[in-house]
């Protein structure tokens, strides 16, 4: 059988303009980065542009899941903003 391996990406955006991080994990990293800069009506709006500082990449949906929910804590968000700080 020849299936398709779908992956999943964990990935951090960062406002420059505003100081704003987002948190998320998408199929299509492409289409998702076109939807939070230029498409999309949500919060994501009111901080573009948005820029791609981190991502991840997992084979299944769950360990990208927990991934996010890992950078979403207090000490994930404390280790994104020294990446940004290039610490």
């Amino acid at each position: 059988m020849g299936g398709f391996l779908v992956m999943f990406t964990v990935y951090v955006l960062y406002s420059e303009s505003k100081k704003k991080i987002y948190i998320g994990f998408t199929s299509d990293l492409e289409g998702r980065l076109l939807s939070h800069n230029e498409l999309g009506n949500g919060w994501t709006k009111r901080y573009r542009p948005w820029i791609l500082v981190h991502s991840e990449l997992f084979e299944k949906r769950i360990d990208a899941r927990r991934r996010e929910m890992q950078l979403k804590s207090a000490a994930g968000r404390a280790w994104i903003r020294q990446l940004i700080r290039g610490n």
